[in-house]
């Protein structure tokens, strides 16, 4: 556990599968049209029930596909959660794709306290099936955390960064370091 900022967050590490947290809401590693196939997004999707892809669907034709960096919130379904943010991140290993981690920090956070969130749960979202290298994942996440709770004085409490490979989650907690 690490604490971040004057009004401090708790910062967690879990090996753990995602859709079993007690959290508020969490994060699915999406794509542009909220089709949710493989990865997370098709675990967060079979275990939650139809109405979260159904959710999608409509967000998608109300909105138009969702922007790398973007998010869009749809409710969890069956899943303990209260929601899911779902987030478009970066796509293979270039560095341009830096600035969408960054962007999709910041629309997680930032929607998380417009619902007044006090807890979360994240995947190491575009680590997977879209080849995103997890060290630029853990350098950007560092970063963008730490700037976002600097200051802090939202209704987040607690975030959580979880995934079913305990080599990555040991990996980023030992990494994580208080900037701020």
């Amino acid at each position: 556990m690490v604490l971040l900022g004057n009004k401090p967050v708790e910062v967690d590490f879990i090996v753990s599968d995602i859709t079993i947290l007690q959290v508020d809401a969490i994060v699915n590693a999406a794509n542009s049209y909220l089709q949710h196939g493989g990865g997370v997004a098709g675990v967060i999707a079979r275990k939650g029930g139809p109405e979260i892809q159904k959710e999608s669907d409509e967000y998608v034709r109300k909105f138009g596909p969702v922007k790398p960096g973007e998010v869009a919130v749809t409710s969890a379904g069956k899943l303990p959660a209260r929601y899911i943010i779902h987030t478009v991140g970066p796509i293979g290993d270039k560095p341009e794709n830096d600035e969408i981690m960054e962007s999709c920090f910041k629309n997680i956070l930032k929607k998380s306290d417009e619902l007044k969130l006090r807890s979360l749960a994240l995947p190491f979202v575009g680590t997977g099936i879209f080849g995103y290298p997890l060290e630029r994942f853990v350098v950007v996440a560092i970063k963008s955390l730490n700037d976002y709770f600097c200051n802090y004085s939202g209704t987040i409490e607690k975030v959580i960064f979880c995934d079913i490979d305990a080599q990555k989650v040991k990996y980023f907690e030992s990494r994580f370091s208080k900037i701020c």
